[in-house]
C-alpha cells in the first residue's frame, strides 16, 4: 500500500510554512477559494513526481516574496518509510531526493510514488487539441514504464533538432539533405517504441474507460473511443520518406508520433461538440480512473488520488456513482478538495468511511 502520512511545504506558493498529518486513508480539505486547497494537492502531486501539476516553471511554485521553497513529505510504500524531500534553492537550483540521497535525473523518480490528480482543467483532455490527450497518455505511460518516459525524451529532442533544421533550409540555399536524413533515421527506434507502447497500452485501456463511463453516467448511453495514428497506415520510415519535401515545404515534421490523438464519439457523433459539461466530466473521470486501475494493477497497491473540486458540475447521481467508486471499492488513499466543509463532511459520512477533515484558513 502507498500511503502519505505527512507533509511539510515552506515557501511553496501561497504557504509559508505549514505542516499537515493524514491520519485516515480518506482525507478532505475544505475551505474558501485562495486558502491553498489546490496548492496543497500540488505539494503532493510534486513529491510523486518532481514537478508541479499546474506550475510550468519551478519560479512559479514560489510565495511571493520570498526565494526558493521546500516541500518534504514521509510515505510508507508496501510497508517501508520513504522521505521525499524536493528543494528549489535561492540560487535556482532544483534538488530532490529519497532517504536523504539526491537523484541525478529527476526522470529516475517517475512511478516511484504513483499518484493520479483530477483538476478542472483537466476537461481540456477531452475539449482541447490532441497535445492534452497525448500528454494524458504520455503521464499514465510514463509511471508504468521508464524505457517509454526515455524513449519519449529522445524523440522529442530529436524532433526539435529536425524541426530547427528544416527551419534553416528556408533561409539557405544549402541544404544538408544528409543531415535530415540522419535526423530522420534517428527518429525510428524511439518513434516506434512509442507507438508501439501506446497500442498496446489502449487496447486494453480503452474497454475499461467505456466501462467506468457507464457506470459514472450510469444513463446507458453509448461511448466510443479510438486511437489514431499515422502509424497505423504504413512504416514509419515510409511515412517519413514520403514527407520528406511537405516537411521541407513547411518548415516542420509533419509525421510521427507528436500527431497521434484519442477520438471520443457519444452515439455515433463528435463527443466534445453534443457532450454536456456533466457528460464532459463523467468522461473526465473515467479516464482518470482507468489510469488509476492500471497503476493498480501493475504495482499491485493503489497510487495516490487526488481530487481537485470534483463536485462542481456534476449531478447527485454522477457524484454518488464517482465517489461511492472511489472511495468504497478502492482502498488507496484518497484526498479530495471542495469549498462547501459542510457538503464534504456529510457526502463522506453518507458513504459510512473513515475519513478526516482538513479545514484551511487564509494565512
Amino acid at each position: 500500500m502507498l500511503l502519505l502520512q505527512n507533509i511539510t511545504l515552506v515557501q511553496f506558493k501561497n504557504s509559508l510554512h505549514s505542516s499537515f498529518v493524514f491520519g485516515e486513508r480518506i482525507v478532505g480539505i475544505c475551505g474558501n477559494n485562495g486558502v491553498g486547497k489546490t496548492n496543497l494537492l500540488d505539494a503532493i502531486y510534486y513529491l510523486c513526481f518532481t514537478k508541479s501539476y499546474f506550475s510550468k516553471t519551478d519560479v512559479q511554485n514560489v510565495r511571493f516574496g520570498s526565494k526558493g521553497f521546500r516541500i518534504e513529505g514521509n510515505f510508507v510504500r508496501n510497508e517501508k518509510s520513504e522521505k521525499i524531500v524536493c528543494v528549489l534553492r535561492e540560487n535556482g537550483r532544483k534538488e530532490c531526493s529519497v532517504n536523504d540521497e539526491a537523484y541525478i535525473k529527476f526522470s529516475a523518480h517517475i512511478g516511484r510514488l504513483p499518484c493520479v490528480m483530477v483538476a478542472p482543467d483537466d476537461v481540456e483532455i477531452i475539449t482541447g487539441g490532441s497535445e492534452e490527450r497525448r500528454k494524458f497518455l504520455d503521464y499514465t505511460l510514463s509511471q508504468l514504464d521508464p524505457a517509454y518516459l526515455q524513449a519519449l525524451m529522445d524523440y522529442n529532442r530529436i524532433l526539435q533538432q529536425r524541426n530547427y533544421l528544416l527551419r534553416t533550409f528556408a533561409d539557405s540555399p544549402h541544404r544538408d539533405m544528409n543531415l535530415l536524413d540522419v535526423l530522420s533515421q534517428q527518429l525510428l527506434e524511439p518513434g516506434n517504441r512509442v507507438y508501439e507502447s501506446r497500442n498496446e497500452l489502449l487496447e486494453f485501456f480503452l474497454p475499461i474507460v467505456r466501462e467506468l463511463y457507464e457506470t459514472i453516467a450510469g444513463s446507458g448511453e453509448r461511448l466510443e473511443i479510438s486511437y489514431q495514428s499515422q502509424l497505423q497506415t504504413d512504416s514509419f520510415e515510409n511515412l517519413l520518406r514520403k514527407s520528406r519535401d511537405k516537411d521541407i515545404l513547411l518548415q516542420r515534421t509533419q509525421i510521427g508520433i507528436h500527431r497521434d490523438d484519442l477520438q471520443f464519439t457519444l452515439n455515433g457523433e463528435n463527443f466534445k461538440n453534443i457532450a454536456s459539461q456533466g457528460q464532459r466530466k463523467s468522461l473526465l473521470f473515467a479516464l482518470k480512473l482507468a489510469e488509476f486501475q492500471i497503476l493498480l494493477k501493475h504495482n499491485g497497491f493503489a497510487p495516490i488520488l487526488l481530487l481537485d473540486d470534483v463536485f462542481e458540475k456534476l449531478d447527485d447521481n454522477r457524484m454518488r456513482n464517482l465517489l461511492h467508486r472511489i472511495c468504497v471499492e478502492n482502498n488507496g488513499q484518497i484526498f479530495i478538495t471542495d469549498t462547501h466543509c459542510e457538503r464534504l463532511k456529510e457526502t463522506l459520512e453518507q458513504l459510512q468511511v473513515r475519513h478526516q477533515i482538513i479545514e484551511l484558513e487564509a494565512q
